[in-house]
């Protein structure tokens, strides 16, 4: 019975996203109440309290209790909105009442799927405003009643019906929807197949394939979590398989699936947030997070490919990958260049952001249908896998809203109190430098993004940390940029990485020998944010010129740090390896066009110079040892790997 509810639930609330990303939003208030009332109910059907344990009805119970309360305090927004947004009401008891409800219900439903930790924030936050008269100090205030929250909460558009939740009913919405659909049309296949043939034959094949397919999900999913647990049952085995150590596979994961989070063009759902926050326009953000999400997934691929030469790691054997001919096949691309296609063709006609992914939408399902029927396969199966992918995005929304949802209701009380104002002031004037400021800065936003998914994170550290970088001069942009990256890197940062602990959980390892792996693979991705800040022009703030030399300078950064990250040896001493390596490092983040050029000619010399240490020990091994050139190791790599 709980599952055919939850099915019809998911298919409404697909059913309301795509009939809003066509024919466009209801009143602000409506959507935003009907799109969270949908989500709640299809939370409390996934989530059931007390499922499989003997008090199961109690739990029943309590949930259809819930689903009643929240169903009267939707549908009164929904049936007053004109009311709520021209009167500004004040709040009564029944409001109160409702208010109350719909608030315990958003953080009940956000303990059952994710954790315990959101929601204390949000009741810290909910706490601090109605206590902050007895907080003695500068983080004390006059206090606000149980009314005055109700009010902001839930009588007018600054509460729980702000921006986030608007940003979620509308365009997050219609883009879960998009990846779900181009899932379950094969995209999904289609991606792990291209990963496969485009680095399973190079040193490390297995982990390079688990960094690409993950960055080919993670532009279309944008959740570390979900690329963690939809690549890696299939990659982690796989390297695991052909002998890589089950902490380095976990890692590799980990870190791959995380990219899906500053990549364009959905950033894990912040690039929407984000555009609304700073009143820039969604492509403008997407072109912003390009460059640094390339260094990124540079660093990573490099540092894989250097560890597997030191380490010998296998390559995917050749019978395990897919042949060229099946993977470019029409019926396999169309759909998925389609998709594309018609996204990108609604966003340049200056359609809206869900009315453009609604056009990649329908192309997607247009193509698969069409080929589908080609093949002969049922018109019943291939309308079942559609409704598969409505249901899944359905399903997709339930975390994303809940989250959201709460992370408004603190949103608001950090507006109301002026605690963001405060903490900014306080940092500031601990801070001397820029650069003090922003050391501060990064590692608040690891602790306060620990434990939480990457999106309700940006949007905490976004309203209380990014104004201490505005206020000493960075842009707003690279600002958010600053905050954003560290907020999603705390999904792989001990001790609460909760990427590492799904990976490691695949991989059946320590979840700390995993995170140690991730934190040593991911290394010089810790230090992109700064070099924002250091070349503003990689956010695409400057000319075409100087964008070209923070692109140089990056490159450079990111190739020298992983090579020490990775523990490379080039020289046969590494004494000399590390203060080569280091004297890069120093030259890449020391802006100027000789650095830049002194740091490439170093860099490229010292790559001819591994290479021919290895041409060297290729040939020297070749009459004992059955090891090709490619997969040949320095002596000192193969002592090292030995210990």
């Amino acid at each position: 019975m709980l599952n055919v509810l939850s099915r019809c639930l998911a298919l409404l609330l697909g059913a309301m996203i795509l009939y809003t990303s066509a024919f466009g939003s209801f009143e602000s208030l409506v959507q935003r109440s009907l799109f969270l009332s949908l989500v709640i109910l299809l939370g409390l059907t996934l989530y059931p309290l007390g499922q499989g344990k003997s008090w199961r009805p109690l739990g029943a119970a309590m949930d259809i209790v819930l689903a009643i309360s929240v169903v009267l305090a939707c549908g009164y927004v929904m049936t007053h909105h004109q009311q709520i947004l021209t009167e500004l009401p004040w709040a009564t008891t029944r409001d109160l009442w409702l208010c109350g409800v719909l608030v315990v219900t958003i953080l009940e439903l956000s303990r059952r799927a994710i954790g315990v930790i959101f929601p204390l924030l949000v009741v810290t936050g909910l706490a601090y405003a109605w206590l902050g008269s007895w907080i003695p100090g500068p983080l004390g205030h006059r206090g606000f009643d149980v009314y005055y929250i109700t009010e902001t909460l839930y009588l007018g558009d600054l509460g729980i019906w702000g921006m986030l939740v608007g940003v979620a009913a509308t365009t997050i919405a219609a883009f879960v929807m998009f990846g779900g659909m181009l899932l379950h049309t094969g995209g999904g296949n289609t991606f792990m197949d291209l990963a496969l043939r485009i680095s399973g034959r190079s040193p490390g094949g297995a982990a390079k394939v688990a960094t690409v397919a993950s960055g080919l999900f993670g532009m279309v999913s944008g959740s570390a979590v979900a690329n963690v647990a939809t690549t890696g049952n299939f990659t982690i085995p796989m390297m695991k398989r052909l002998g890589y150590p089950a902490p380095f596979a976990a890692g590799v994961e980990a870190v791959a699936s995380t990219g899906g989070q500053v990549a364009p063009p959905i950033l894990g759902a912040a690039a929407f947030i984000m555009a609304e926050m700073l009143g820039e326009s969604y492509v403008r953000i997407a072109l912003a997070a390009l460059m640094p999400a390339v260094l990124f997934y540079l660093g990573v691929f490099l540092t894989i490919h250097l560890v597997a030469r030191r380490r010998g790691l296998q390559v995917v054997p050749v019978e395990e990958l897919p042949p060229w001919h099946e993977i470019i096949k029409a019926s396999r691309l169309v759909p998925i260049m389609a998709a594309l296609g018609g996204l990108f063709a609604g966003v340049l006609s200056g359609k809206s952001i869900q009315t453009a992914a609604f056009y990649g939408i329908a192309l997607t399902a247009i193509c698969y249908l069409v080929f589908g029927m080609r093949a002969g396969t049922p018109l019943r199966q291939l309308i079942g896998a559609l409704l598969d992918g409505v249901q899944d995005a359905g399903r997709g929304m339930v975390i994303i809203g809940v989250l959201l949802a709460g992370a408004q209701v603190l949103v608001a009380m950090i507006g109301m109190t002026g605690i963001g104002v405060t903490l900014t002031s306080m940092i500031v004037g601990v801070g001397q430098s820029m650069l003090m400021v922003a050391f501060i800065v990064a590692a608040v936003c690891l602790i306060l993004g620990m434990g939480i998914p990457t999106t309700a994170a940006y949007v905490l550290v976004a309203s209380v940390l990014a104004p201490a970088l505005t206020g000493i001069g960075v842009e707003p942009l690279i600002a958010h940029l600053f905050v954003f990256y560290f907020a999603t890197l705390s999904v792989i940062t001990p001790p609460v990485c909760v990427a590492v602990f799904v990976a490691s959980g695949i991989a059946a390892t320590t979840w700390l020998r995993a995170a140690l792996e991730a934190v040593r693979l991911a290394a010089a991705i810790y230090v992109i944010p700064f070099l924002l800040l250091i070349y503003p022009a990689l956010a695409g703030d400057g000319s075409g010129v100087d964008m070209l030399l923070a692109m140089c300078q990056g490159t450079v950064f990111v190739t020298a740090f992983s090579a020490l990250m990775a523990r490379s040896h080039f020289s046969g001493r590494s004494w000399l390896d590390v203060l080569v390596l280091l004297a890069i490092i120093v030259l890449a983040v020391t802006p100027g066009w000789w650095t830049t050029l002194s740091a490439v000619v170093a860099t490229v010399m010292m790559f001819l110079w591994r290479r021919r240490l290895l041409a060297r020990s290729a040939v020297d091994t070749k009459p004992h040892s059955n090891v090709s050139g490619c997969q040949a190791v320095s002596e000192h790599d193969a002592k090292e790997t030995s210990s």
